[in-house]
């Protein structure tokens, strides 16, 4: 007699467990190399081929358990002295010591040494590396994303005494000597408006104390965070506005005068701790002018954008991943699902997106490290770029995220398995680091004062002049550039123009068809990505007829072949193209 609990029962639900997130990714390994100098991807393709191994097995049970069971804040300890601490799961923490000191994630940009390399390694290493990460754990890639760019805008912005007394503590692997890195801005009454922020900064002597209460404050516990605080007798509003560095400890081993008042009961990123803070004439450094403390604040933000991008691709490329698997080893009606039509259209829906973000979180990184040495048409992209990608892959990370629970079944919505987690976590990127809304009149602003479209259209361009994409690809992708770019630009001339999200979407959807054209032009021979450049025009940017079945029958031939994430030829790449462009 059969057993019926036995693990080879034909009819058991496909777990993917075990497997290697980064071997299983075949497009990956092929877009770090046509990034990466080649001797750096030499050197650091071990580091992902571990990682991903880990991020499919121990790191996942890690971040499950984590998720389980939340931080918990202690007021004082059991002799009765004041001293707050939070308590943090031994998973998290075990994943801490992964990101931190076996990755040094939030060094690496920073100094050299990590990962044995001589010099501080290529950002898109240490987002690519977070893009695989947070296939498991969503929630310290916060705490990560906020160390890297609290210690960039120091850096940056912060004199040189601060620095080397700082720097050095951001930056080690040793765990034990290590501070992590927060960022305190939102109040109850200051939210996207920061204008709005009440926290005081006075003089006291020779030092700086701030006063006041921040709302939401994730990693509350951090070593060292940037607080955003209005200086009294400067003037009212943004101009009044100075950027601090307020250590956790002060420098003769005392606690600095703040606390936490509680920590939030979230919906999403459970593992990771977001409290309230009550300053009480706590000590802090300035960190650049007075008065410009919202745009020093802004090299924060601005690194923590395109990480919340990262994430986005990072979770959508989880889901899609579990999904593929899924629709390959599950059967129904003597078929496996992914011989499905319906299955298949709605794995190309998930696709397509993801690997959108993964163009455009590879492309940004190359860009802000050309930025951050002095690049100034770099500097350029990454102004409108950044909030780019912050709006549209956070919001295609809610729904492609979603979809991946609906293909699993009635599982995916069972705590046991990823997807509930995946989807909470997804529903956070559209909130951090501004809004929707704000992060698409961001790009609006971008234009307006800075230029960036007419920047970033010719830059797309010079992209479509490689003479590997075939002249069709290039004047159908460049017709619908200038309708993009026309459209966008009376959206960003025009006052509160209710039209601005509808641009953002656009010009998002432009920008990664020809980047991914651009990328299939630099591969040998495999032209898939030039597939999925012609979908995401055909599907995300032309208009289409609802009513009409020919363009869906049209591309139901080769959906499956890019869903096998399989070389594919020229040939079959130019049946994915717009059946009015193939003949120009």
């Amino acid at each position: 007699m059969t057993d019926p609990n036995t693990a080879s029962r034909s009819d058991a639900i496909p777990d993917r467990h075990g497997a290697n997130l980064f071997l299983a990714d075949p497009s990956l390994a092929t877009l770090l190399q046509t990034y990466l100098p080649a001797e750096v991807y030499r050197h650091v393709e071990p580091v992902f081929v571990e990682l991903g191994a880990a991020t499919g097995g121990r790191l996942d049970d890690l971040a499950q358990l984590a998720d389980r069971h939340p931080p918990t804040l202690k007021h004082r300890t059991r002799t009765g002295e004041d001293l707050q601490r939070i308590d943090k799961h031994p998973a998290y923490v075990e994943l801490e010591r992964m990101a931190f000191s076996k990755l040094g994630l939030a060094a690496m940009s920073h100094r050299a040494g990590v990962l044995d390399w001589p010099e501080p390694l290529p950002k898109l290493v240490k987002y690519a590396l977070t893009y695989v990460f947070v296939q498991s754990e969503f929630g310290l890639c916060c705490p990560l994303s906020m160390t890297d760019s609290l210690t960039g805008t120091l850096l940056k912005h912060g004199d040189q005494a601060l620095i080397e007394r700082y720097l050095p503590e951001l930056t080690t692997q040793d765990f034990d000597q290590l501070s992590q890195g927060a960022m305190f801005i939102t109040e109850q009454g200051a939210g996207s408006d920061v204008s709005g922020v009440t926290t005081r900064a006075y003089r006291d002597g020779d030092g700086w104390k701030l006063e006041g209460e921040k709302w939401f404050c994730s990693n509350p516990d951090a070593g060292l965070a940037m607080v955003l605080a209005h200086v009294d007798g400067a003037p009212p509003g943004m101009k009044g506005l100075g950027l601090f560095l307020m250590p956790r400890t002060l420098p003769d081993g005392s606690r600095n005068r703040y606390h936490i008042v509680r920590l939030k009961d979230k919906l999403g990123t459970r593992s990771m701790a977001s409290g309230e803070i009550r300053l009480a004439g706590a000590s802090a450094y300035p960190v650049g002018e007075i008065g410009r403390g919202f745009h020093n604040m802004a090299t924060m933000i601005n690194m923590s954008r395109l990480s919340n991008g990262v994430r986005a691709a990072g979770l959508m490329r989880r889901a899609v991943g579990e999904a593929l698997f899924i629709a390959r080893n599950r059967q129904a009606f003597n078929r496996h699902l992914i011989d499905m039509p319906l299955m298949q259209r709605t794995l190309i829906k998930m696709l397509l997106p993801s690997e959108q973000a993964r163009t455009m979180f590879m492309h940004l990184a190359v860009c802000m490290g050309r930025a951050d040495s002095g690049d100034q048409d770099a500097e350029k992209l990454v102004r409108i770029l950044t909030p780019l990608i912050k709006f549209r892959a956070c919001r295609d990370a809610r729904k492609v995220t979603q979809d991946g629970m609906e293909v699993r079944g009635g599982c995916g919505y069972i705590e046991e398995w990823s997807d509930p987690r995946i989807v909470r976590d997804a529903l956070l990127g559209s909130i951090w680091e501004g809004t929707s809304s704000i992060v698409a009149l961001d790009v609006a602003r971008s234009i307006q004062r800075d230029d960036t479209l007419v920047f970033l259209t010719s830059y797309l361009h010079r992209k479509l002049e490689d003479p590997r994409i075939p002249a069709p690809s290039r004047e159908a992708l460049g017709d619908a550039l200038l309708r993009v770019a026309t459209f966008t630009e009376a959206c960003a001339k025009t006052p509160d123009s209710v039209d601005v999200r509808q641009a953002s979407t656009a010009l998002y959807n432009i920008a990664t068809a020809i980047l991914m054209a651009w990328e299939a032009a630099q591969s040998s021979g495999n032209y898939r990505r030039l597939a999925l450049a012609h979908m995401v025009l055909q599907y995300r940017i032309l208009p289409n007829d609802p009513l009409s079945s020919e363009a869906q029958l049209d591309a139901q031939s080769l959906i499956q072949q890019v869903l096998e994430e399989v070389p594919l030829t020229m040939v079959e790449a130019m049946s994915a193209l717009p059946r009015g462009a193939r003949d120009l």
